[in-house]
């Protein structure tokens, strides 16, 4: 929680369990403030009927505390209307004013 309420994530992935649990909590304000302004989708960015269930960190690439940009590959599990699922993503990450922020992400 207090990344949501602020705080700076330390890594990339920090940053990337920050937004796994902000989708979970429709933390809407959360997603906007960690996502690159030049990528970033008009809101809503909660699709509606979704329940996230569980997050598995496959891979991280740099993104620590003296890198500008790093990878972090995941598994998201979720519930849309009453159909599981899983989401696969290798998202990138850089360092914006001194932040980490979600820049865009590839699906597998």
């Amino acid at each position: 929680m207090p990344i949501h309420e602020g705080k700076d994530a330390e890594t990339a992935e920090e940053l990337m369990r920050s937004r796994y649990s902000a989708f979970a909590l429709q933390l809407e304000s959360h997603l906007m403030r960690s996502w690159h302004p030049r990528t970033r989708p008009e809101p809503p960015l909660i699709a509606p009927g979704t329940t996230w269930r569980r997050l598995e960190v496959l891979d991280t690439v740099d993104g620590g505390t003296d890198d500008e940009d790093g990878i972090v590959e995941f598994r998201a599990h979720g519930m849309q209307d009453g159909e599981a699922f899983v989401m696969q993503e290798r998202s990138r990450f850089v360092r914006r004013a001194c932040r980490w922020v979600y820049l865009d992400g590839e699906m597998n």
